[in-house]
Formats: structure tokens, C-alpha cells, sequence
């Protein structure tokens, strides 16, 4: 079975009513990013911090996967599908789909502030987290990839990137890095299809589906599987 990668981004999440950070610029839900989604912020603030990431599981709750996630999953039948995800949210995992690397961390988890491979899912009638917060012994902060901290599953994302037999690209601006590099990592020769609304430039040999990330995943989904 061939191996179908593919990265997400903040389109594909919001067609489910998720906001992203670069909606308005430099703020996200009225806050600046800086202060909410970076290492010095939450250096200086860790309850401003904590009380914006309780706000965003709850919202999160409300939220459901759109098509293009169960399209993705019902290509499990085709692929080996594998899906690497610039976003924090669990609507991938919701709609089924069984291998999915968060690049950026995972909304719905606490972890450790001492052990930063120690990670706690949170339940959902308990989603509220403050710097006193202790799981198991541990004190905790959102497991979130902040600004000015390292990516530690970029590496992981490359090997599988440059493992697949086909590529796919959706719903981002191909800004971000290290995820935007991603697509440095694709063999030569290797299908590529890319589906955004307003694309950016990609090198020669990519198809681009302008369209949104719904939409355009039922396009793919004809293409790739055969219809």
C-alpha cells in the first residue's frame, strides 16, 4: 500500500469554525500572540496563558470535523496515510484518522513543566488548567509548541515526508516554518497536490487545487482514488 503524507494547516481547521492566529493581525481571539503563544509570555504571564488555553479547549468542544478530515480518513482505505498537522486541534483524530504527528503540541494535553516528554490528556469535564494545576506529581503548562521554542516532532515529520509516495499539502499559507520546509524533504518525482484558496508559489511540478480545503479534498479524493 502506498504511503499518502499529509501536512495541514490552519485552512483545514478553519472550515470548522476554528480561528487561527493570523486573522487579524498579530492578534488572536483580541489577545496579541506574543503575550498568549510564546515563551517569554508565558514566562511573564503563566495565568494569562493557562486561562487562554482553557478558553480555547472549551470552543474546542463546540467544534466538529468538516469533510475534508473524514476524507482523509476514508482514504485509510487507499493509503497508508499519515498526517502531519501544524494544528493544535484533535479534529483529525475525532474523524478517525489513526496516524496523525501534531508539529505544534495538542490542545487537549497538559504537560509536565519538568519533563517535557511527560504529557497528561485532560478530560473533558476537567479542561481547566492554572499554574497551581499538579497531574500526577507534576506541575503542568498547555502542551502547546510556544514561539521561541524548538519544534521536537519537526524531525520525525521530515522522515516521514521524505518516506511518502505521494504528498499533499492543506489549507496553509506555506509561511510557517520549519512545517513549511516540509515539502524540501519529498523525493524527486513524487506526486505533490497542494489546496488552498490563495496559494503560494510552489515549485514547478506541484498541483495546485485553489480551492478550500472541503472542496478542494473532494477533488483529490477523485484523483487519488481513481474516480
Amino acid at each position: 500500500m502506498k504511503k499518502l503524507v499529509v501536512s495541514t494547516g490552519a485552512g483545514i481547521s478553519a472550515e470548522s469554525g476554528i480561528s487561527t492566529f493570523r486573522d487579524a493581525g498579530g492578534l488572536w481571539e483580541n489577545y496579541p500572540v506574543m503575550d498568549v503563544a510564546s515563551a517569554d509570555g508565558f514566562a511573564r504571564n503563566p495565568g494569562l496563558v493557562h486561562s487562554f488555553y482553557n478558553a480555547r479547549r472549551k470552543d474546542l468542544l463546540t467544534k466538529q470535523p468538516n469533510d475534508a478530515h473524514r476524507l482523509l480518513k476514508s482514504l485509510e482505505e487507499l493509503y497508508d496515510v499519515y498526517i502531519i498537522t501544524q494544528n493544535v486541534d484533535d479534529l483529525h483524530e475525532r474523524a478517525g484518522s489513526s496516524k496523525v504527528l501534531h508539529l505544534h503540541g495538542e490542545l487537549m494535553k497538559a504537560r509536565a513543566l519538568d519533563d517535557e516528554n511527560l504529557t497528561f490528556r485532560l478530560r473533558e469535564d476537567c479542561l481547566e488548567t492554572t499554574p497551581d494545576t499538579v497531574i500526577d506529581g507534576h506541575k503542568v503548562r498547555p502542551h502547546i509548541v510556544f514561539f521561541q521554542e524548538a519544534v521536537p516532532m519537526f524531525e520525525p515529520a521530515t522522515q516521514l515526508a521524505a518516506e511518502a509516495d505521494v504528498f499533499v499539502i492543506i489549507g496553509t499559507s506555506l509561511v510557517v516554518y520549519p512545517a513549511a520546509g516540509l515539502l524540501h524533504y519529498v523525493r524527486r518525482g513524487v506526486p505533490v497536490y497542494y489546496i488552498d484558496p490563495n496559494p503560494a508559489a510552489v515549485p514547478p511540478g506541484v498541483t495546485v487545487i485553489r480551492d478550500t480545503a472541503t472542496a478542494g479534498m473532494k477533488k483529490l479524493y477523485g484523483i487519488l482514488a481513481g474516480k
